[in-house]
């Protein structure tokens, strides 16, 4: 592998090709913190496909797209005189120094757990008035909602016993049961998202990522609903002309293909 000052060497390269960019490509000139904005989350969004894939050369490929983002926004950045490459380096530097006193001072920790909430504690002195502070507002509502329960449990807001979590889960559903009586279609939709909320905390404690549990569950409809389709063109017809029943049939015989 490289060593650290020819990956350095290569870095300086990448930035001084940006810069140029920048001043003489007609799109490159036209870009704002806002159009990029968009563009960063789906490279975000592909890297995570990579990475869920374990493809080492398309992680590699998509962190480079990330990575020109980034000196990107540093670039837009020094134009307003805000910050640049360097200075986001620096602070970086410091934060992450002043968030591993067990690592830079005298601070004892036992274990992972501990630095977690040494984390949040340092955080609060550094200014936040709440825990919540740092979670992204545009975080998707799963994500953003395991964001939330992973910070407050951080500070022991957490159920004792998963079996908590199940019992909590019950009693959300029948929440949900009573509104379906009253069909008040307002309350329906704050007990289903109550429901969602409690199923991923139930996943959180019993280490199961929900993004990853639902995505799994994506595929795996899409791979059967193709082999229905498949086997309905095969019989020459339409799948919006059969049966449930018919179609029904199908998909149990595609459960013994996936």
């Amino acid at each position: 592998m490289d060593s650290l000052d020819e990956q350095l060497k290569e870095i300086k390269q990448l930035i001084s090709i940006v810069w140029e960019l920048r001043e003489k490509c007609p799109w490159d000139r036209k870009q704002t913190f806002k159009t990029l904005k968009t563009q960063t989350i789906e490279e975000t969004y592909e890297l995570c496909d990579e990475i869920e894939k374990l493809s080492y050369d398309g992680i590699k490929e998509e962190l480079g797209d990330l990575l020109l983002h980034i000196i990107f926004y540093a670039k837009i950045g020094s134009e307003k005189n805000k910050f640049n490459i360097g200075i986001i380096a620096k602070e970086l530097t410091k934060k992450l120094i002043r968030r591993h006193p067990h690592i830079y001072e005298d601070k004892k920790i036992k274990n992972s757990e501990e630095v977690k909430l040494n984390w949040e504690k340092i955080k609060l002195k550094e200014g936040r008035s709440s825990i919540l502070d740092g979670v992204p507002t545009n975080l998707p509502p799963v994500l953003k909602a395991q964001r939330i329960q992973d910070k407050v449990s951080s500070v022991g807001f957490d159920w004792k016993k998963s079996e908590d979590v199940l019992q909590k889960l019950d009693e959300e559903i029948l929440e949900f049961k009573e509104e379906l009586i009253k069909k008040n279609k307002v309350k329906l939709e704050i007990e289903f998202g109550d429901i969602l909320f409690s199923l991923i905390n139930l996943a959180r404690h019993y280490k199961i990522n929900p993004y990853n549990a639902l995505e799994k569950t994506n595929k795996k409809f899409i791979t059967r609903f193709k082999f229905v389709e498949q086997k309905v063109k095969k019989l020459n017809k339409e799948i919006i002309n059969l049966e449930l029943k018919e179609i029904n049939a199908l998909w149990e015989k595609s459960k013994h293909q996936t």
